[in-house]
C-alpha cells in the first residue's frame, strides 16, 4: 500500500465485518450532502474479508446457520430509522439470495450477502473517495488528542496516517476469568480438556473424543453450533424426529444458570394491528432519566418501565387478536393499566384476563427451574424434554401471539435502553434468551440428540468443579446428582471486556485512558460514537460501534421495518466523521 499524501484526508476504520460495511455504506449515503473535498482515503484494516469479517466468513462449516429467518436479515435502511441521513433502501437476504423468507440461510449464504453489501457501497462512494483494505491486524492507535492520529499494523513498516479512527471490531478473543483460569490450570495439571469461551467455528474440537463424556457450561446459541459440529459435523444424520449417530460423537452434558435452551424462534407472521410502542418507556422517559443529578439505577428507575412496557405490548396483543380470553374491554384495561403502579397492575391483570397461562410473568420467563427438583436424573431428562417440546408448540401456534408482540416491545426497549449508555450484562442476556433464540429445528434436534442418549441436561444452576483428575458438574435441580468428565466446554462467546480482551489496541486505549463501564465495556458518547475518556470528554478523532461498547446493540443484524438503533448509530458516526473530514478538506484547498 503506498503512502498517502498527507494533504488528502485519511479515515481508518479497524475491522471490516458487517458494522465496518454498514458504516461505509453511510458514509456513501451521506458523503453527497457532507462532504466536498476532492479525495478521501478510507482504509479498512481486518485480517479477514471485508463484508463477511471473521464471523461469517467462507472459511466454515456449511451446516452452521444465521439465527435468523431471510427474511428478517437487512443492511440497509428504512423509513423507520431515526436518523438525520438518507434512506437508501435495498434487499434483504432473503430477497438477494432468493431464498424463501422463512430460510434460516447457511452462514456462509449471509457471508456472499454481506460481500455484495460492501462492493455495493465501495461502489457508491463519490468519485475521488479510495477505499483500501489492509488484511493485517491493528495493534494500537497513537497520536495527540488533537493531531493526526497513527494505526500500527501487525508486521507493517509504518503506521497509517489517520486523521479520524473508527474501531469496528466484531466479538474479540478475551483472557479467562478467575474460575476459567483455575479450571484451565487444573486441566493442564492433570491432563484434561478445557475449552475456553470462544467462536465455536474456531474451537479445536477434535479433542473431544467419541463415546467420552463432556461436560457443557452454556446453553445459548454457542451451544448450539457445538451440538451440530459434534453430531451432524462428525457424519451423524436425523431422519424425521430420530438422530441416526456416527459413533464418532461424544456425550454432552449440558447445564448452565438457567438450565434450559434459549426460546425457539417464533415460527409464525405477525397480523393485524401492532402494539403503539414505545408507550411507557421511549424517548421522554429517556430523556428524564438522564437528566437526573444523581443518575439512575437500572433495577430501581429503568426496570419498572422496562416491565410495563412488555406488559403493554403482551396485553394490548391479547385483547385486540383473542378478546374472548379477557374479561373486560380493551378501553377499560388501558385506561387502568397506564395509571397504575405494580401492585395494582398485578390486581388489574388477575380480574381481566382469568386464565394465569395467559399473563406475563417476566421472572417465571427468566427462570423456568427456579424452585424445580427433580427425584432422579432420568425424571428430569423427561421433564425437560417436555419443556422444549411445550417451548416448540408454543412458539408455533398464533394462538399465542402475544408473545411475538413481547418480542417486538423487546426490540422497542433495546432502541430506548442505547440511549442511556452502560445497562449491564444482565438485560443483554435476558433478551438473548428470549428473543434471539435458535431455529424450531435445533431444538427439534436437541430432543432428538436426547432420547438417543447423546446429549444429557444438567440443570439450572450448573456448578463445575475440579477433583480426582476430573471435572465433575451438579445442579440443585437435580440434589445428589453429578456427573464427571475429562473434557469441559465453555460454550459461550468471550465477554466483550475491554479489560479482559486479548487485542492489543482495546488494551491499549484502556491504558491511555479510555473509559470503561463498571461491566468492562468501552464508554462511548452516545450521539455519535465518540471514545470517552475517565473525565467524560469524548475523544475528537477516535470513535467506537460494536459488541465491546456501552452502545451495543441487539442481535447481529437488523429486522426491516424496525427501526434499527444500530443503523441510527451507524449514521450518526458517519455524519459526524464527514463533517469533520470535510472541514479539513475545506481548509487544505483554502
Amino acid at each position: 500500500m503506498s503512502a498517502v499524501a498527507t494533504a488528502r484526508p485519511s479515515l481508518v476504520i479497524v475491522g471490516a465485518g458487517p458494522r465496518a460495511t454498514g458504516l461505509l455504506e453511510r458514509i456513501a449515503a451521506n458523503a453527497p450532502e457532507l462532504y466536498t473535498g476532492s479525495g478521501l482515503d478510507i482504509h479498512l484494516v481486518d485480517p479477514y474479508p471485508p463484508g463477511a469479517g471473521r464471523i461469517w466468513r467462507a472459511a466454515q462449516s456449511p451446516l452452521l446457520w444465521m439465527n435468523s429467518h431471510a427474511e428478517d436479515v437487512t443492511m440497509f435502511t428504512d423509513e423507520t430509522v431515526d436518523m438525520a441521513g438518507p434512506v437508501r433502501e435495498g434487499p434483504t437476504l432473503h430477497e438477494w439470495a432468493g431464498l424463501d423468507g422463512r430460510t434460516f440461510a447457511d452462514r456462509r449464504i449471509q457471508g456472499d450477502y454481506l460481500r455484495w453489501v460492501y462492493e455495493r457501497a465501495v461502489a457508491d462512494l463519490p468519485p475521488g473517495v479510495t477505499v483500501h483494505h489492509h488484511s493485517r491486524r491493528a495493534l494500537r492507535v497513537s497520536g495527540p488528542r488533537d493531531g493526526r492520529q497513527q494505526v500500527w499494523l501487525e508486521d507493517g513498516p509504518r503506521p497509517l496516517d489517520a486523521d479520524l479512527v473508527v474501531l469496528a471490531l466484531g466479538h474479540l478473543d478475551a483472557e479467562l476469568d478467575a474460575d476459567q483460569a483455575e479450571l484451565a490450570a487444573y486441566a493442564r495439571a492433570h491432563g484434561l480438556v478445557h475449552l475456553p469461551p470462544d467462536y465455536t467455528a474456531d474451537s479445536d474440537l477434535a479433542a473431544l473424543k467419541p463415546g467420552a463424556p463432556v461436560l457443557v457450561r452454556g446453553f445459548g446459541l454457542a451451544f448450539v453450533d457445538l451440538m451440530v459440529l459434534l453430531t451432524e459435523g462428525r457424519g451423524g444424520r436425523y431422519e424425521g424426529d430420530a438422530y441416526l449417530p456416527s459413533g464418532k460423537e461424544p456425550v454432552l452434558h449440558v447445564g448452565s444458570r438457567r438450565g434450559v435452551p434459549y426460546h425457539s424462534k417464533i415460527g409464525y407472521d405477525w397480523t393485524g394491528e401492532r402494539p403503539p410502542l414505545p408507550r411507557f418507556f421511549g424517548p421522554a422517559e429517556v430523556g428524564e432519566l438522564l437528566a437526573r443529578p444523581d443518575g439512575f439505577d437500572f433495577r430501581r428507575d429503568v426496570w419498572p418501565l422496562v416491565e410495563k412496557e412488555l406488559g403493554f405490548a403482551h396485553y394490548h396483543r391479547l385483547f385486540t387478536a383473542h378478546p374472548e380470553r379477557t374479561a373486560i374491554a380493551w378501553t377499560v384495561f388501558e385506561e387502568k393499566y397506564a395509571s397504575g403502579d405494580a401492585g395494582d397492575l398485578k390486581a388489574l391483570v388477575a380480574s381481566a384476563v382469568p386464565d394465569p397461562a395467559d399473563r406475563l410473568d417476566l421472572g417465571a420467563l427468566d427462570h423456568p427451574l427456579r424452585g424445580a427438583r427433580y427425584t432422579s436424573h432420568e425424571e428430569f431428562q423427561n421433564g425437560l424434554r417436555e419443556y422444549v417440546e411445550g417451548d416448540l408448540s408454543r412458539r408455533h401456534d398464533a394462538r399465542h401471539s402475544p408473545d411475538l408482540a413481547v418480542f417486538l416491545g423487546l426490540l422497542s426497549v433495546y432502541g430506548q435502553l442505547i440511549r442511556l449508555g452502560s445497562i449491564g450484562p444482565w438485560w443483554h442476556g435476558f433478551f438473548s434468551y428470549l428473543a434471539s433464540g435458535p431455529p424450531g429445528p435445533r431444538l427439534r434436534q436437541m430432543l432428538a440428540l436426547s432420547r438417543a442418549g447423546l446429549l444429557k441436561f444438567v440443570g439450572a444452576d450448573m456448578t463445575v468443579t475440579a477433583e480426582h483428575g476430573e471435572f465433575r458438574a451438579s445442579s440443585p435441580t437435580v440434589p445428589g446428582f453429578s456427573v464427571g468428565a475429562r473434557a469441559l466446554v465453555e460454550a459461550r462467546l468471550p465477554e466483550p471486556t475491554v479489560g479482559r480482551a486479548r487485542d492489543t489496541l482495546l488494551r491499549a486505549l484502556h491504558a491511555d485512558g479510555a473509559a470503561e463501564t463498571p461491566d468492562g465495556l468501552l464508554r462511548v458518547d452516545p450521539s455519535d460514537g465518540r471514545i470517552l475518556d475517565r473525565s467524560g470528554r469524548p475523544h475528537p478523532r477516535r470513535f467506537a460501534l460494536g459488541p465491546y461498547t456501552d452502545g451495543r446493540t441487539p442481535g447481529a443484524f437488523t429486522r426491516p421495518r424496525t427501526g434499527g438503533p444500530a443503523f441510527r448509530q451507524n449514521d450518526a458516526t458517519a455524519r459526524a466523521a464527514l463533517a469533520f473530514l470535510g472541514g479539513l478538506a475545506f481548509r487544505a484547498a483554502a
